[in-house]
């Protein structure tokens, strides 16, 4: 049976955010779903929900996520946020997610976390109407990881998993290890942006000097991120900065 470390979590976190509470709930459709219905409820205290399945959890463009109890781990962050510039949160949340957990993990352009081209994890954000100050919204920042490894069918690749790069590790320790980081993160990201975060994400960018093909058709090479956080491709017409994160980018080699 899983344990989770929800005071050990709230303890570390609660100095940060006032108000912040550690939800653990057996089985959810989606962390994220929840926590924007919630939302429009009026509901925006900071909350770190955490699920240990979910029936239909959601990933980027629409994708399902599935998860086990046990196998992953998956949770949302919800908080009011207001930066000036929302550009490259979930690279940030990546930053922050693969520096506390193994210095093996990468990070894939705009939001996967990546073990040797395996997807060992996701991010997704969501925002709603805060009720607060000018700018302010409340955001949700899910985020799912294989814990265990996963059955390779039906999958393209087959994926990551913590266990692979530490066998002992379980849900709960990982979530430990992250949350702290996490929020920090986010609370430097509203201040500063994304640029203190570029060299970060550069250090662990999957995708870098690789040639890839983008959803429209378009291929070239990757260089990086720009202190917005857009991809830069060298494609046959120059230099191009995606940020949409509505494309998909895949490694060609």
């Amino acid at each position: 049976m899983q344990r989770w470390p929800a005071e050990a979590i709230w303890e570390a976190v609660a100095p940060q955010l006032p108000g912040f509470t550690v939800e653990v709930l057996p089985s959810i459709d989606s962390t994220n779903s929840e926590l924007m219905r919630r939302a429009r409820d009026g509901r925006t205290d900071p909350v770190l929900l955490v699920a240990e399945s979910q029936t239909a959890g959601r990933g980027r463009l629409g994708r399902s996520w599935a998860s086990e109890p046990g196998a992953s781990l998956t949770f949302s962050l919800g908080l009011p946020l207001a930066p000036p510039d929302w550009s490259g949160l979930s690279l940030a949340v990546g930053v922050a997610v693969a520096e506390s957990l193994h210095p093996g993990i990468q990070l894939k352009w705009p939001n996967d976390l990546w073990v040797h081209d395996r997807k060992l994890g996701g991010i997704l954000i969501e925002t709603a109407s805060s009720g607060g100050g000018e700018g302010a919204r409340f955001a949700v920042i899910g985020i799912g990881l294989n814990v265990a490894p996963r059955d390779a069918a039906g999958l393209s690749t087959p994926a990551a998993s913590l266990r692979a790069l530490e066998p002992m590790c379980d849900a709960g320790a990982a979530l430990l290890r992250l949350a702290p980081p996490l929020v920090t993160a986010i609370q430097s990201f509203e201040q500063f942006g994304f640029a203190p975060f570029q060299a970060r994400f550069q250090a662990r960018d999957a995708l870098r000097d690789r040639a890839v093909a983008l959803s429209d058709g378009t291929s070239g090479t990757a260089h990086g991120v720009d202190e917005a956080g857009a991809l830069l491709v060298h494609t046959a017409t120059g230099m191009q900065a995606i940020r949409s994160s509505e494309v998909s980018v895949r490694p060609r080699n």
